[in-house]
């Protein structure tokens, strides 16, 4: 497959996703952490034009200079933009609108590869790795922002729940393991450099927890003891007065999940998602377990079958050695956010095709739990 059909598919994938929807559900934003799909849509269309249409090509046009403002997330040196809290009150463009900037835009990058792909190879494989993420948040955020709706709409036709394999213990014997992106393809830079790491004797859990084992969790008095909690973790589900994971609702005895395929009873066969770092962490703690390293996830990751969730581990997100900032705006991507987050290993149901890896390093503030994250033990031998 070369660039220019690998640019077609992923970027028809974005509008493939929102089909179901309504023209009501593209400017929904529950929060501040969750983006509208509206927003989605044109962001990564932005990221193109202002990445490698205005720098790289002198006879493009920016149709619509303020998109500039509207469509920046986080990079400041681009320039101001709109308030994250804010992007679900803006009523205009129109979802038609933007749909037409998509267009324009991919006209002018697919013209764009056909006179020159070798020289913008590498930026246009970030563009697209870049709208792959967007499209895990678009279906995520959608997610959160439909599950105050009581009817429970149907939008999506993604298996989120389905039952996890028997666990056993896998061995991992001490040693000097090399870490990091090693091989051809396309990686994010805080994959890199490859680098030795020393690792004691472990074991870790060839399946993850499922929603069964975490009711045990929740019914043996879990969100009630403190023993088993980080002292952030346990003051965050004090205040929020958290007492199941995120979309469980408790209706006469029974606990239901709210799904983008509708409200379904909770299968406790099926690997848990939704929960935190703080709610990992303290299930761990409580079967007198731990959550691997982020290293030893990887030492492990072939023994295993993984992609279901994004599964918290116990490092935080700091750079490997050698790291340096990209120079300009795309040494915003991952670099100024290496503190207070932790890392996530593996891929979910929401992730896109070819968008993972056993090196992606995923991370998030321990609080958050609207991904597809889910947990994996270990122990210490």
């Amino acid at each position: 497959m070369n660039l220019s059909q690998a640019f077609r598919i992923v970027r028809n994938h974005s509008l493939e996703l929102c089909e179901k929807l309504i023209i009501e559900d593209f400017s929904l934003q529950a929060s501040e952490e969750v983006s509208p799909p509206k927003w989605h849509l044109a962001h990564t269309t932005w990221f193109f034009e202002q990445f490698i249409l205005v720098p790289k090509d002198t006879g493009y046009v920016v149709k619509h200079p303020q998109f500039n403002f509207l469509f920046n997330s986080y990079y400041n040196s681009l320039g101001a933009r709109t308030a994250r809290n804010q992007r679900g009150l803006m009523s205009r463009p129109s979802v038609e609108e933007v749909k037409i900037y998509r267009s324009y835009v991919d006209e002018a990058m697919l013209k764009l590869l056909e006179s020159d792909s070798g020289a913008i190879a590498d930026l246009v494989t970030l563009g697209l790795n870049h709208e792959q993420q967007h499209q895990e948040l678009l279906i995520t955020d959608l997610k959160y922002s439909l599950w105050f709706n009581p009817l429970n709409p149907k939008v999506m036709d993604i298996k989120e729940y389905s039952p996890e394999l028997e666990s056993s213990w896998i061995t991992i014997d001490s040693g000097v393991y090399e870490i990091g992106f090693k091989g051809d393809g396309f990686c994010y830079d805080n994959e890199l450099n490859p680098h030795k790491v020393y690792i004691n004797d472990f074991s870790i859990s060839s399946a993850l927890v499922t929603n069964g084992e975490y009711l045990e969790f929740m019914k043996a008095g879990g969100y009630e003891n403190p023993t088993y909690w980080h002292d952030e973790g346990w003051a965050w589900a004090r205040e929020q007065q958290i007492k199941a994971p995120l979309y469980w609702e408790e209706i006469e005895g029974e606990w239901f999940y709210y799904t983008l395929d509708g409200q379904q009873e909770v299968d406790r066969s099926a690997s848990l998602a939704h929960v935190n770092f703080y709610e990992a962490s303290a299930y761990a703690a409580w079967k007198r377990c731990r959550l691997p390293t982020e290293f030893e996830w990887e030492v492990a990751q072939s023994r295993f079958s993984w992609g279901k969730r994004w599964e918290w581990t116990n490092s935080a997100y700091l750079p490997y050695p050698g790291f340096t900032v990209a120079p300009g705006a795309i040494g915003e991507y991952n670099g100024k956010f290496m503190v207070n987050q932790m890392v996530l290993r593996g891929a979910s149901v929401a992730t896109s095709s070819g968008h993972s890896r056993p090196s992606y390093r995923n991370f998030f503030h321990p609080k958050y739990r609207w991904q597809f994250m889910g947990i994996r033990l270990a122990k210490s031998k």
